[in-house]
């Protein structure tokens, strides 16, 4: 570390200083959105459709739609999405890569962009690096992304023009 990053902060420690206001907001929802049953988080899409429709920014919407993806979470498969996922999740949104390791939860990760992106109405298309991954992930996320009231679905090489066409037809795929 130079000297001038000793007194001035790195590139990467200035991006986390602006994302930690966000992270604060998601975290002070939480206990609100814990209170609502599971139709209440479920309708929380279309509430978002229509503030985005009515003008409202993703950016606007992000903290909010990231603590409900981080409840459907919790309630669907136990998984709570950490303070540093949270940041990986902004990262992604704001088209940066964000580097994790094996197990750090990239699969979670990826909910949190995927839903507020959905809020467009537009696909979402998310990439892996091979069919199994492109199965098991979109299995095993099924259940938050069902009880956010998106359709998930997943491409294979292996797949006919059906099948294909079937899951082009889900929001995030």
């Amino acid at each position: 570390m130079g000297v001038l990053d000793k007194i001035f902060g790195s590139k990467n420690q200035k991006i986390l200083k602006k994302v930690q206001p966000l992270v604060k907001a998601i975290n002070e929802l939480e206990d609100g959105l814990s209170r609502l049953v599971d139709e209440d988080l479920k309708n929380k899409r279309n509430e978002f459709i229509e503030r985005y429709s009515k003008g409202e920014s993703l950016d606007d919407l992000l903290p909010e739609a990231f603590a409900t993806v981080r409840e459907v979470s919790k309630r669907q498969l136990g998984l709570r999405h950490y303070d540093c996922q949270l940041v990986g999740g902004v990262a992604l949104h704001n088209c940066q890569i964000a580097e994790m390791a094996t197990g750090e939860g990239k699969t979670l990760v990826a909910t949190l962009p995927s839903y507020l992106n959905s809020i467009t109405k537009r696909k979402v298309v998310l990439v892996t690096v091979n069919d199994y991954l492109a199965k098991r992930d979109a299995e095993w996320m099924k259940p938050i992304y069902e009880n956010l009231d998106i359709k998930v679905s997943f491409i294979t090489s292996g797949q006919d023009i059906e099948d294909r066409k079937e899951a082009y037809k889900a929001d995030v795929i």
